[in-house]
């Protein structure tokens, strides 16, 4: 019988398999769907110091074997999140859940860790450096590596879950921001979020999103997701978690030997909402297809070129 079984940040998780923050809302509605505790983990909703009503519409625009969002942010804000969301996802899911948290200060980043460091659902924070559909903040965090430690640093301070760093790849150089949030005490590094990118309506001569630009995701971005996950993951000595246009048990694979300790699922889970379940069925055999008896053999297991 073969072993998906891992540990991320000294926390064991059944599989590798995260839902990925943005494309799985708060759980509970894929939980109509499926059993999601058969999921490692999920990611919940990027959460806020105050609600968010996210950018004007048109907010979602179509590209090849990709799509363009530009939603911008939208929740409830981290009281809703804490007081509404959290009991009605500690109801469908038994485990610890991943909270990512978007902030547009380093005092925000401080404010949200800390209250969700007192929430005993919450298992890990994902801190969201990385978001290229908002003005003034988010990415602007995540491009810069002395911005990208001050925030490390400073949520360190306020807890003790493990601090998964999400990274943008919107950046000349991933890995000195990676090899900077392990310095200022990062416990794991989560990459890619989306690409910085755009359309235009030939007929009206504007762009499709409002907000002009979006971050593009899907089945497109993941050779690029997967070459900034190998370099990363040979560069730092803490867990990556590989994102971007995983879709099957065979990409996981390629994301784990490319050095991902654990990978997210997307946007496949909006083309397919049983994209996640459908991977982690199909992760076992999978595996015994290609001869591996524990998946955590093979992190890391293409050579450097």
């Amino acid at each position: 019988m073969v072993n998906t079984k891992i540990d991320l940040c000294g926390i064991p998780i059944d599989n590798p398999i995260i839902a990925a923050s943005g494309t799985f809302g708060y759980g509970y509605e894929f939980a109509e769907l499926y059993d999601i505790n058969r999921l490692g983990t999920f990611s919940f909703k990027g959460t806020t110091r105050e609600p968010r009503i996210g950018n004007m519409p048109p907010r979602i625009a179509e590209a090849s074997a990709a799509i363009l969002n530009s939603i911008g942010l939208q929740n409830p804000g981290i009281d809703a999140v804490i007081k509404e969301e959290l009991p009605k996802m500690r109801a469908v899911f038994r485990k610890p859940v991943m909270a990512n948290v978007c902030g547009f200060s380093i005092a925000d980043y401080r404010y949200l860790c800390e209250r969700l460091d007192k929430c005993p659902e919450v298992g890990w924070l994902e801190v969201n450096i990385s978001c290229p559909n908002v003005h003034g903040g988010g990415m602007a965090f995540g491009t810069d590596p002395r911005t990208a430690a001050a925030v490390t640093k400073t949520v360190k301070t306020v807890t003790h879950k493990p601090v998964i760093m999400k990274l943008s790849p919107n950046v000349t150089d991933i890995v000195e921001i990676a090899r900077t949030c392990e310095d200022a005490g990062a416990d794991g590094i989560s990459l890619i979020n989306t690409i910085l990118a755009m359309r235009i309506d030939v007929k009206t001569r504007r762009p499709v999103l409002s907000n002009g630009t979006g971050g593009m995701s899907g089945d497109a971005v993941f050779p690029i997701a997967l070459r900034m996950v190998y370099e990363v993951a040979h560069a730092v000595h803490i867990p990556v978690i590989g994102i971007g246009g995983v879709n099957s048990p065979e990409r996981v694979l390629e994301m784990m030997l490319a050095g991902a300790t654990a990978v997210e699922v997307g946007t496949a889970s909006l083309i397919n909402p049983y994209a996640c379940w459908d991977i982690v069925l199909g992760l076992p055999e999978t595996m015994r297809k290609y001869g591996i008896e524990d998946i955590r053999d093979i992190i890391g297991g293409a050579p450097l070129a």
